[in-house]
Order: structure tokens, then sequence, then C-alpha cells
């Protein structure tokens, strides 16, 4: 497709210029904001729209995917000095990441004669709704289907397809501009999803299959039927033909996707009734498959759209109530409010695997045992250490090397952005080891595990044995429809996989109370009243729980309604996505090149930090050492909870040698007091034997000595005090619940730590021994 436009405009083809209906109309339903704005131009073609824009006022991002349009458009755009204010981007708005756009939203996105030429419209729509600025407006300009003689239909746009392209709007305003339509759309309104049924079906349309088919990045294919609802691909059985046989016919004949039979999957049979005749349904899931989508069947689906699965609860348009029931099937929790239907799944067996590859996997499994039980991590013998050796964990990890899979600290990615940030991934063995010791599970335990990936689940399950329930949920469907086929595929068929937010959803999942052990996953930045009400007196809670900005596995356990906890493993995890992430206050200083973190406590003013880095460095040491590879992450701790004003200073191991004096990678330790600013480092002393690192501190600013010492002088009394004997007792109370009687008031006391949801509160005089896991000496910590 891209060719043939690339050739249309290589050859010298335009399409038709701008008609002045269309400039007034453009003038009185869309004018610049006052001071200008920005506007994005969809399928620009030769730009003349985008430098109209420009006149009007606006900054024009014109985008395009034919190279030579945009070669063209330039050429023209440089003859006309009053529409300098159009940049031209070559994007494919249905195939490239958004993110590629220079703008993060618009007041105005526009298509003209280009909205016909879009397949997966409402992905398309919703992605760039979540472009639009408050009270920006789409504007589309396209010619009507009546009005074009039928060889040319493609370009145009029907009533059906004009209430399609109107659905989710507030307020959607379509005019005439000599014959083409003029539609403009503010207020993005996403409605609830609706289900409806067709007409009374035929006899033998009793039975049939509707096919779950997704492409390599989760997207799930729908259909557009002629009768007004999405539907999935799929359809009725032929004689003595199986569900899974019937799916993959109907898939081929309905879209042209070409997949074998015997690698899809029956999940599930349906029962419902329509017009009061039974009707029975398989859920049928398709994960290979050939070929691109394309309408075969015109008299019944009008196109085929993938569509983002987190997007379907706000559908504009109804769901067909069998597709919706099967979709469920896949992505349990997704769709709310669902007609009842008698669902009866189907439990596979395991797939095999190569006996060779089997053997190899057998072999690095036992060794990656035997080194988490010499490592500490697992007893010998135990019922962790027989999960360890039983659960394949190569077979969740397709595509990483088997060595990889198997290295005890190695957690191998499993999603990313399309910014490269990493959103899921299976944690190392160490940790989840770690974790697991933590737990303290029980045989017949009931479990829920906040964050899938399905090997942590399979482990659980083997630990908590066949009396025991396992529940692992994650707010990514394809993290869910991953983990859901990976523990077929090795047989832990118990486990349950949910669709949802591991905030809230636990009290839907749960009893109050009931829970023996909660296993969060993800970084936590804070504890919501869920986690802590469904979980039993006596029940764990293991949770990386991000504090001052380092991440500790810490495991609480409940009594009397409160969680207590005296042990940390210093770990890394991905954060928890949804309403339950929380982003951390931060400044930057010095044109971006030294950023101040503030990840707990109430950020003190860093106005003046700019003026305190250009002062004379003060320095001073403290003669506190440590062996190389030592942990003092318990100083980390000491130093948030005794020090007001503390923060996480970060500086580009390039920059500024004022600044930095030792090897990058890790953020210092940080305090921000009285327009000064101070920062934890080490170097290594002289070798005499074994390495040696000293404790040290830079101070920058009018207070810099004052603020230098005072550091040091909690660095010298954890030395004294707590290094090599004790980590704190911490106590976890509802944040809405009055403070404890204190000398200082809780947001004055750097020991106690108010988040949203809990307070936390560090008490260093309960004694119980340091972990030998943390930071390391010898980098800036």
């Amino acid at each position: 497709m891209t060719d043939a436009w690339d050739a249309h405009y290589a050859d010298g083809n335009t399409f038709s210029p701008l008609r002045d209906a269309e400039r007034a109309l453009l003038a009185e339903h869309v004018p610049a904001p006052d001071g200008g704005g920005h506007a994005l131009d969809v399928g620009c073609g030769l730009g003349e729209l985008a430098r109209h824009l420009a006149e009007l006022g606006y900054e024009v991002d014109a985008v395009d995917f034919a190279p030579a349009a945009l070669t063209h458009a330039r050429a023209q755009n440089a003859a006309a000095a009053a529409t300098a204010a159009v940049n031209y981007h070559l994007l494919d708005i249905e195939r490239d990441s958004l993110d590629a756009l220079p703008h993060p939203a618009y007041d105005l996105i526009t298509f003209r004669l280009s909205w016909a030429f879009v397949h997966d419209r409402t992905r398309v729509m919703n992605r760039l709704r979540e472009r639009l600025r408050p009270g920006g407006v789409v504007c589309v300009i396209t010619p009507v289907a009546a009005d074009v003689p039928d060889g040319k239909r493609s370009i145009a746009l029907d009533d059906e397809e004009f209430g399609a392209l109107c659905a989710g709007w507030a307020r959607a305003e379509r005019y005439d501009a000599d014959g083409l339509a003029f539609v403009v759309l503010r207020d993005p309104a996403p409605a609830a999803s609706t289900f409806t049924g067709k007409k009374r079906p035929s006899p033998h349309a009793l039975t049939g299959a509707g096919v779950v088919v997704t492409d390599e990045v989760g997207r799930i294919l729908l259909g557009w039927s002629v009768r007004g609802v999405w539907e999935l691909p799929g359809g009725k059985n032929d004689a003595d033909e199986g569900f899974l046989a019937a799916g993959v016919r109907e898939l081929a004949e309905e879209t042209g996707l070409k997949a074998d039979a015997g690698g899809a999957r029956l999940l599930a049979l349906l029962m419902d009734s329509t017009h009061g005749i039974p009707r029975l349904t398989g859920a049928v899931r398709v994960t290979a498959w050939t070929g691109q989508p394309n309408v075969t069947e015109p008299q019944l689906i009008h196109r085929w759209e993938w569509h983002e699965v987190a997007d379907l609860p706000a559908l504009s348009q109804p769901l067909f109530t069998p597709s919706a029931q099967v979709i469920d099937t896949v992505w349990p929790g997704l769709l709310p409010d669902l007609p009842p239907v008698h669902r009866y799944p189907i439990t596979p067996a395991a797939t095999p695997e190569p006996a060779q590859q089997a053997a190899e996997a057998a072999e690095l499994r036992e060794a990656m045992t035997d080194r988490l039980v010499a490592d500490g991590w697992v007893d010998a013998g135990g019922a962790i250490d027989a999960a360890f050796r039983r659960v394949p964990r190569h077979r969740f990890l397709p595509g990483t090397a088997l060595p990889d899979a198997y290295d005890t600290h190695q957690a191998p990615v499993t999603k990313r952005t399309p910014g490269a940030t990493v959103t899921s991934s299976v944690s190392a063995p160490w940790v989840q080891a770690a974790m697991l010791r933590d737990a303290a599970l029980r045989p017949g335990d009931t479990v829920l595990e906040i964050g899938s990936g399905g090997y942590n689940a399979a482990l659980v399950q083997e630990v908590v044995g066949p009396h025991g329930s396992v529940t692992s949920i994650d707010i990514d469907p394809y993290v869910t429809d991953r983990a859901r086929r990976f523990l077929d595929d090795t047989g832990h068929h118990q486990v349950r996989v949910h669709l949802g937010d591991g905030e809230h959803a636990p009290v839907q999942l749960a009893a109050p109370d009931s829970l023996d052990a909660i296993l969060v996953t993800v970084e936590a930045r804070d504890l919501p009243p869920s986690w802590t009400a469904q979980l039993a007196d006596g029940g764990r809670l293991v949770v990386p729980l991000r504090v001052h900005g380092y991440t500790w596995s810490i495991p609480f356990t409940k009594r009397a309604g409160l969680l207590t906890a005296d042990t940390y493993t210093v770990c890394g995890f991905v954060p928890l996505q949804g309403p339950g992430h929380r982003e951390d206050a931060v400044t930057r200083l010095r044109g971006g090149e030294v950023t101040v973190r503030f990840a707990d406590g109430t950020p003190v003013d860093t106005s003046r930090l700019d003026d305190a880095l250009a002062l004379p460095r003060v320095e001073h040491w403290t003669g506190i050492t440590i062996p190389g590879e030592t942990p003092f992450d318990m100083l980390l701790l000491w130093l948030a909870t005794h020090l007001d004003g503390f923060a996480r200073l970060a500086v580009p191991a390039d920059h500024d040698p004022n600044i930095r004096t030792t090897p990058g990678g890790w953020d210092a330790a940080a305090v921000v007091r009285n327009d000064s600013l101070a920062r934890l480092l080490t170097r290594k002393l002289p070798e005499d034997g074994t390495p040696l690192w000293e404790f040290g501190i830079h101070a920058y600013g009018p207070h810099a000595d004052d603020l230098a010492q005072a550091m040091a002088h909690q660095v010298i009394a954890w030395d004294r005090e707590a290094r090599d004997t004790i980590t704190p007792r911490l106590t976890v109370s509802s944040a809405q619940e009055a403070a404890p009687t204190a000398s200082a008031a809780p947001d004055e006391d750097p020991a106690v730590i108010t988040k949203q949801h809990v307070r936390l509160t560090f008490d260093w005089s309960a004694a119980s021994p340091p972990r030998d896991h943390g930071g390391r000496a010898g980098q800036d910590s």
C-alpha cells in the first residue's frame, strides 16, 4: 500500500485542491487558539491543508507514509515563507508508535481525503483522542458515498461509517463543503460497552465457534458486522465438524488468515440461549497464523480491525454477545456486566517438548537449584527446593536461551513499551526463592499473587499442593494471556489467572481475612487497604516496597489488623501499573544535568540549589570504612529515617567531576536543607590487604559545612549503633488513623513516612540481624 501511494505522488499525481468552502469552515469552526496552537495533519499528501493551517496561526506537524508526498510538500513549503510553521514527518499512523510525534498533545487533528483509507479506524481514533488537549478538535474532510460513482466507493464514507466516526464524542457536527462532508468532533466521551444479539438463527446455527486471534503485539481481531455489532471470526459447525476445525475453517473463510487446527486450543464450551433456542459456542484460541485479514464475505462483514484489548471495555459500539463471552474466557474480568452464560472450561493436556531439550533443561534446572541452596536462598530438601526442581522455568521464557533461563541472577524481559520501558519480566530465581521463603507457605494455603508471569505462580502452586489455592492477577491482558497459556502448557491448570487492577481487585477475588499469603511481584510505592483487609490474621504479605527511592522485598505479618516486619532484602522490580502507581517529585538542575528526586515525604524547596552547586564544594570524610562487595543498604535506610530533607541525587557519569567523583551507575543518597545539598559517596583507600572504601560527604551551598557535619554524624552513628547488629522494626498503620503520641508530628519525624494509604513507622531500637544482601561499596549509593 505504501509503495502504491509513493508511486502515485512520484508520478506527479495530486488530490482535489483545498476549496473555498473548506477554508471558510476551517476559519469558522477550528480557528487557532489565542497565541497559536499545535495541529496534526494526518495523511498530509502534498501539504496544502497543512500550509493553510499555518496561515491560520497553527504550528503544524504534517505526517504521511509516502516519502514522495513529503518530498513535494517540503519543496512547496520552502517556497512560501508564510508557512514556515509546518514540519513534515514520515509516519504511518496505523503502524508506527505515536511517541515519534514531536508534540505530546494537539489542539487540532485533521484528516483531509484520508480517513476512508484508514483500516483500523477504531484503534487509530482511540490513540489520537489521547493526543488531544482539553478542548481540542478532530476534523475529518471526506467524500460522501452517495455522491461518488460506484467505482470510487472506497474513497468515501456512507451513513453507517459516519455514525461510527462520530461515536464516542459528546459533540459531532457535520457541514457541507461543496460536496465534501466537513465533520467536527469535540469532547471525547467513550461509552461503556454494550452487548447485543442478532436476528433469530436458523436451527443448524445453534452450535458454532468463536475464535480469539491476536497479532504479534497482542491486539485482537474483530469484524464490524452488517448487523451493526463487533464480532469475532467464527461461525456454525458443519455436519460432524468439531469446534476447533470449525473455528480454523471459519477464520480462513471470513478473514483469509490460515491456521492449523492442531495448534488451536478449545478453552471452554459456552451455553446460553437466543430467542428461546439453546446456543452452544466453542471458545477457540489461535496464536499462530499466516496471511493478512481481508473482507472475504462482504455480505456479512464490512471490515476487520485489530483492537487493543484494553480498549474493549469502552467500545462505542456493541459487541456480539457470544463473542464477548468468548473474549471473557481468554481475559476473565475484562468485560463487566456480561449477560449470564453456562461456562464449561476445557482443561488442556500439558504440552510435550523435544526429548533432548527437556533433558538439557532438566540438568540446568538441577544446577540452578543447587546454586540457590548453596547461596542460602533455599533450604535443601524442602518444598521450595522441590518446586524449583520440578517447574520448567524455560517453558515460561520462549526465545530465551536455556542457560540464561536458568541463570540465578537473570530476570528476562517479557514486554516493553514502544519507548523501550520494561513493563513485564520474569524475576531472577534468587528473588523468587527469597520471597517464597519469606511467605512461609504451607500445604493447603490460599495465596494471591499480584503481578503475573506464570512461572512464580507455578512455583507457589507446587508449594501449597493440590489442596491449596493460587490466584494470579495482572492489569495487562497480554501478560495474563501469556501466563494462562504457559501454565496450561506445563500442567498447572489449577492456578487461576485474573485480568484486573492489583490495587482494587483483591476485594473481588477474596473475602476479608481469607488469604494466607499475598505475594506482590511488582514494585509497590504504597500498601492499598485491600491487601491488609483480605489477609488473614497471621498471614504474610511479601512486597517489594519502595521507600525513599530504594526497593526492599519486605515480608509483613498481619497481627490485630496491623502489618509489621523486621527483615529486608534489597531488590529491583518493574513498577506497579494502573491507579496504584505513584510518581516521584523530581527537580532537574543545571539544565537537566543533575536530578534531585524526592520519593517519599514532603519535597523541600530546591529553587536555589543551582546557585548552591556553583559554590566551592565542601568535603568531609568520616573515617568509617567498609570492605569491597559488602552490603550497606541499611546505612541508606538509616540516613533516610534519621535526616529530614532526604532525597536521591543523580548525575551522568560523564558530567561535572566537581559533583561526581566515582563511577556512575547508582543514585546517591542526599539531603537538601537550608538552600544547601549534601550527598554520600565512597572512595577507595590505598590497598593493604583487603580493599577498603571510606564513606564521605560532598556538600554545596551556604550551609554546606553544617549539612556535611550532620550527614557524617549519622554515618558515624549508624556505624556505632546499628552496623552488623540490627534492622529496624517496621509497623504499618492506616494513614487516615490518628498518629501515635510522639515528641514530633509524623511529618516532622524522618522515621515516620506517610504515604497515600499507610503510615510507615521505623523503630531502630528493635533488634534483628540484617540480611547479607544489599548495596555494594565502590559505587555511588
